[in-house]
């Protein structure tokens, strides 16, 4: 029998502010299952936890996230079934900000495929991987769907993201107004992200 491959480490420091994103990830050849921790200075001192699972085709299946902070702790946790989402909250404490976790109608996350943690770099490899844009001819473009997540308020945003290969290792990411190009390696995963995040190991 063979045994289970271990996931791969991926840790990122986080340029934005103080903090490190670490991520362990099984990678196969057709779905990511990953946990993770960030830990972070900014808007306040947090930690957030998360679990990460995809179906066949790196389309989202679930997400768990927890955030925690001095005096409160917050729980979101996305279900996809077909096209639309469950989403369940939970919390403790007192945040100190009036935006609350999760979303008042997950039925505006209907036709949503991919989530985007807002800690992370990781998740912008679902929609890359989903997309077939590693080995794609440059100009190659998607806009999908997302379900965005915030951090560490957890509040969940449906909004619209563009991803177009610029070559073999830049995939440029876009959302309103904001772009960032991304360096990616031969799995998708993000090595550097402007500003945000740069791959450590």
């Amino acid at each position: 029998m063979n045994p289970l491959p271990l996931p791969r480490a991926l840790l990122w420091d986080r340029m934005v502010e103080v903090g490190t994103d670490l991520s362990l990830v099984d990678l196969r050849a057709d779905l990511l299952v990953a946990r993770g921790q960030v830990v972070a200075a900014e808007p306040v001192a947090h930690a957030c936890r998360y679990t990460l699972k995809t179906s066949d085709g790196f389309a989202t299946d679930t997400l768990t996230v927890e955030s925690e902070g001095a005096g409160w702790q917050r729980e979101v946790r996305l279900e996809r079934s077909g096209s639309s989402w469950r989403v369940t909250t939970s919390e403790q404490g007192k945040f100190g900000s009036v935006q609350l976790p999760g979303i008042v109608d997950p039925g505006r996350l209907a036709g949503v495929l991919d989530v985007d943690l807002e800690a992370t770099a990781l998740t912008n490899t679902l929609p890359i991987r989903r997309l077939g844009l590693l080995g794609a001819a440059p100009g190659t473009a998607h806009t999908v769907p997302i379900a965005w997540v915030r951090v560490p308020s957890l509040q969940v945003i449906p909004v619209e993201q563009t991803y177009t290969v610029i070559d073999e290792d830049t995939i440029r990411y876009s959302s309103g107004s904001f772009t960032a190009d991304l360096t990616v390696d031969k799995d998708g995963f993000v090595v550097n992200y402007p500003g945000f995040a740069s791959l450590i190991s």
